[in-house]
């Protein structure tokens, strides 16, 4: 028997895709209620019994952003065989998702919670230590490359994860702003150059 208030036939993994793709577009502040049942197909309290409060909705659907279009970035750093590579994937691979024209532009980690106000303080924590994380994974693959000899020794990866995310997300807010992706494979172009420096010479294309 279906819970009290929700619908026959309800698809709770299709509700929440809908409503991460409105999260996504429209940011948590920008997303209402009335937004997200409507893209959702349910009411209030269908939404309310399912996934608990807003809050806790967009935390769902940030995590199945995680496990889904926001991917890319986890299976670069895990997959590619060497430190260069895994950051060339990452960066590459993200701008052909931020420049989807089936998609929301950007990245939801990065926009969705833009505005601050008191009201989403720990929503914006949330967001902020996803983003810390993202940056101590590119270090931990950076450091990596230095163990496995594919970045010189010495190579300040501190210095480097801090780059390459601020690269990460800023090529996000540009995709939002409109920028093609041919303008961000150039940008991406000369990031890549400050990472090119630290790999051995022995091992320069």
């Amino acid at each position: 028997m279906a819970e009290r208030g929700r619908p026959r036939g309800f698809d709770r993994d299709l509700a929440l895709r809908r409503a991460m793709e409105v999260f996504w577009e429209h940011g948590y502040d920008g997303a209402s209620m009335a937004d997200l049942t409507a893209a959702m197909g349910i009411n209030s309290p269908s939404l309310y019994a399912a996934f608990g409060d807003k809050q806790a909705l967009f935390r769902a659907a940030i995590d199945l952003y995680g496990r889904t279009d926001g991917s890319l970035t986890d299976r670069a750093l895990r997959e590619q065989p060497t430190a260069y590579a895994a950051i060339e994937a990452m960066l590459r691979d993200n701008i052909v998702a931020y420049t989807d024209p089936e998609l929301p532009h950007g990245c939801m980690v990065v926009l969705a919670g833009a505005t601050y106000t008191s009201r989403n303080a720990p929503v914006r924590e949330f967001l902020v230590e996803a983003r810390r994380a993202t940056e101590a994974d590119i270090r931990a693959r950076l450091d990596r490359g230095v163990t496995e000899g594919d970045l010189a020794p010495g190579t300040d990866t501190a210095a480097l994860a801090t780059f390459y995310s601020t690269v990460l997300y800023g090529l996000s807010i540009q995709a939002r702003d409109g920028v093609g992706h041919a303008e961000l494979s150039a940008a991406v172009d000369s990031a890549l150059r400050v990472l090119a420096a630290a790999v051995p010479q022995d091992l320069r294309a």
